[in-house]
């Protein structure tokens, strides 16, 4: 494990949830010194940072913690990094992971690929490489894509005003139900990721519309009609895996 400078890892702003509060990190692997120091640098470069040390105690932090992001050890002495990160997703879908793993071969890479994760840090462990590989994560989750004023989300010329519970594109305000609403919030949170009809169902709905997949197709229709009529469409549909918000392209 090398060290870790500060002056080289946190020359960044430090990330913030929607909310204005830090990003939150769960860290999971077996040696609790490890846990320790990585939690140390997390909090030092402004994350919310909490341990964790096998598949027990991490998901029950993943249901108190509510992490943005897990550092996950493919090994504990209680299951595999792969059956925990499933086990991780049914919880948080959303939750971004990065792999820390002593096991670099092709298949090793491909499992985790197939299993979700989103991306790896080999052991022995370079802290900055940690620390860039999860800014990065987070970056392109879209967890840090907030603008200077609190409370407001920007994706391209469209605009959420968290505060007032008011969107405007162009400048031109659009009038949304609250369904229509919180279905764009979650869209504009997530910029550019495809999202699956079940997270967005577990996100906007209650469970209880489990069955009922065709109520995401419609109100995806009710916010094209009013985000995109007579402009560049910015709501997009992945055939077979979701929907995805990014900027329209002109």
């Amino acid at each position: 494990m090398t060290a870790f400078r500060p002056d080289a890892g946190s020359a960044a702003a430090p990330l913030a949830r929607f909310d204005g509060t830090a990003v939150r990190v769960l860290v999971v692997d077996d040696e609790p010194r490890l846990t320790e120091v990585l939690c140390g640098v997390l909090v030092h470069e402004g994350f919310d940072a909490r341990p964790a040390t096998d598949r027990a105690s991490a998901l029950r932090a993943a249901r108190q913690f509510r992490p943005d992001a897990v550092l996950l050890d493919v090994m504990l002495p209680d299951g595999d990094g792969i059956s925990v990160l499933r086990d991780l997703r049914a919880e948080l879908p959303l939750v971004r992971v990065l792999f820390l793993t002593a096991r670099d071969t092709a298949d090793d890479r491909i499992a985790g690929l197939r299993s979700g994760r989103d991306d790896y840090v080999a052991k022995p462990l370079s802290l900055e490489e940690v620390s860039a590989r999860l800014h990065g994560l987070l970056r392109t989750s879209g967890t840090d894509r907030r603008d200077a004023n609190r409370g407001r989300l920007t994706v391209g010329d469209l605009i959420l005003d968290e505060e007032a519970h008011a969107v405007a594109r162009d400048g031109q305000a659009i009038d949304l139900s609250p369904t229509e609403y919180e279905l764009l919030h979650l869209l504009m949170r997530h910029p550019r990721r495809v999202l699956s009809k079940s997270v967005i169902l577990e996100s906007v709905w209650s469970r209880d519309y489990g069955r009922h997949a065709q109520v995401v197709e419609l109100y995806i229709s009710y916010l094209r009609k009013k985000v995109d009529v007579g402009r560049a469409p910015m709501i997009h549909t992945v055939r077979g895996c979701g929907y995805v918000l990014k900027p329209a392209v002109a």
